[in-house]
């Protein structure tokens, strides 16, 4: 297995990736016999006492998580501190690639993978309660509710998100990448985990993982794909939670009443191993290299990826005071998002990202008992939710083509206004509108499909609006908001609160969805070559 991946770069440590990765597969190897011996059981190992083979495997994975991390670190990263900012001329009319036909394929992969993550504590949630007697809601008798895995789960989503934003710009879109991958495959042991606390902790950390990766693989593409194919390679990306769901839903009909739910959790070596192996088509990105002072694999990538028609690419040094405004004060972490002349366009951001997460796990997640509790039937409601999907599905292709060819600013405020306009019906006439097929359709499209898609175009907006220094943070800022919501949503289902009416939850959406509009109006610029706003000088770079 070649070390050195397409477009010249190399692990720092090539040993050291190599061994601790093998050390956290054999970990999670060992962890298979226990599950296996539990066949005649029906999987179920719950109050099982941990052998020594998986008390082996632990240790191998915490020293193989270790090693790997090493060896992702670039040897030069205390120079690298120092770097000033560069800059690359791109023709943003440069044609698509092989190379990049071959990026986009293993980041769809990716982030298919990574979405799947989060969406099987859905599928996972009614065995694992079952196995471990979990209530639905806290209890005066103290049983645990099993709202406290997607709890976890979500929480480590929103951790990762922040943790992977400043990891991608200390040590690289590509070695933040992978390390995601490799914890996609240590997490895999949830499946083999006796206790629920250990799967609690190992849920967890899958959220880390799952939370980062998104916004990461969008730096890599703002920074690789040539402009004029940029926004909508990214957005049609970004969409693939549908394929996600799908592929889950099929996994899980076909996998747990065979092997139970923990084969879902299995699942995660061998997609987290695809992803690592797939690394030769994974490049680092020129601007990041260029920025920490490797020029001479900066080069390299640029030829390749078309940056440059030649080896002596058009590299300048950013003028001293524009890099002085672009970093000053940067510290590593995420306060210079809130500074000049960042303050307004993330507070954007945080509206818009904040309001996607309050509808997709306010709105969304309790809108098949709301229409129940309206009156119509599980299979009427099932059957709603599911017409108005593939209704509302044409809408992330034209909106792929609307960031794409038209406008990046004015389609994030065209599809939040609709989407916004949809809720606000509902939360005036939602016990009415049960009663309308016809309206109902077409309304529940906006906040289930619409709602999907602005979250699609916010991480291919967000990770091109900031400049490379804080592209990974600005692009972790935006995710790591939108998951909050889920928290937020998710703590009042642990706590047993009762479940809100449609207006209530339509109306908890609406309202950031309005002020998000108004953000983006004062605060939004452009990304369009040749369109009238401009971005602040230093996302020039």
């Amino acid at each position: 297995m070649s070390t050195r991946p397409v477009g010249g770069i190399d692990f720092a440590h090539p040993l050291a990736f190599w061994t601790g990765f093998l050390a956290c597969v054999a970990g999670v190897a060992l962890h298979l016999p226990m599950y296996l011996h539990a066949a005649d059981m029906g999987y179920h190992m719950a109050g099982m006492p941990m052998d020594m083979p998986m008390m082996v495997g632990m240790g191998l994975i915490v020293v193989g998580l270790a090693v790997t991390a090493y060896g992702l670190v670039p040897r030069d990263l205390k120079a690298a501190r120092q770097a000033g900012e560069r800059r690359i001329r791109v023709k943003d009319d440069a044609r698509l690639r092989p190379a990049h036909l071959g990026l986009i394929l293993v980041m769809t992969a990716a982030v298919t993978i990574d979405a799947m993550k989060p969406i099987t504590l859905a599928f996972v949630a009614p065995g694992m309660g079952k196995e471990y007697g979990l209530k639905s809601v806290l209890n005066p008798d103290g049983d645990l509710p099993v709202a406290l895995l997607p709890l976890f789960g979500l929480t480590g989503t929103v951790l990762g998100s922040f943790l992977w934003g400043w990891l991608g710009d200390r040590i690289g879109r590509r070695s933040a990448i992978l390390l995601a991958g490799v914890m996609f495959v240590t997490t895999a042991v949830c499946g083999a985990m006796p206790s629920f606390g250990w799967n609690l902790a190992m849920c967890m950390m899958m959220g880390l993982a799952a939370g980062g990766m998104l916004p990461i693989t969008f730096s890599l593409l703002a920074e690789t794909i040539p402009g004029r194919h940029r926004g909508w390679v990214m957005v049609l990306i970004g969409g693939n939670l549908a394929l996600a769901y799908v592929l889950t839903s099929w996994l899980s009909s076909e996998l747990i009443p065979l092997y139970s739910w923990r084969a879902l959790w299995l699942l995660g070596m061998p997609t987290g191993v695809l992803l690592i192996l797939l690394n030769r088509w994974i490049p680092e990105s020129p601007r990041f290299l260029l920025a920490h002072g490797r020029e001479a694999e900066a080069r390299a990538i640029m030829v390749r990826y078309g940056s440059a028609e030649a080896a002596d690419a058009e590299i300048e040094q950013v003028p001293a005071e524009e890099d002085a405004h672009a970093g000053a004060g940067d510290s590593g972490g995420y306060g210079p998002l809130f500074r000049r002349p960042f303050a307004g366009l993330s507070l954007a951001v945080v509206i818009l990202g904040l309001s996607i997460g309050l509808v997709t796990y306010g709105f969304q997640l309790w809108i098949p008992s709301n229409l129940q509790k309206l009156g119509l039937a599980q299979q009427a409601a099932d059957r709603a939710l599911r017409d108005s999907a593939l209704l509302g599905l044409p809408l992330v292709f034209v909106a792929a083509a609307m960031y794409g060819l038209w406008s990046a600013k004015k389609t994030i405020i065209v599809l939040t206004a609709l989407v916004g306009a949809a809720l606000l019906a509902f939360s005036v006439a939602g016990e009415t509108l049960a009663q309308d097929g016809t309206w109902l359709y077409v309304l529940l499209a906006g906040p289930i499909v619409g709602t999907a898609t602005i979250a699609a175009v916010l991480a291919a907006y967000s990770s091109e609006v900031y400049p490379t220094r804080i592209r990974s943070r600005g692009s972790g800022l935006s995710a790591g908001v939108g998951k909050f919501g889920g928290v937020a949503v998710t703590a009042v289902l642990v706590a047993g609160l009762t479940v809100p009416s449609i207006g209530a939850t339509a109306l908890l959406g609406a309202v950031p969805l309005v002020l998000a509009v108004v953000a983006v109006v004062f605060f939004g610029v452009e990304t369009r070559t040749g369109a009238s706003a401009k971005l602040p000088e230093p996302v020039q770079a």
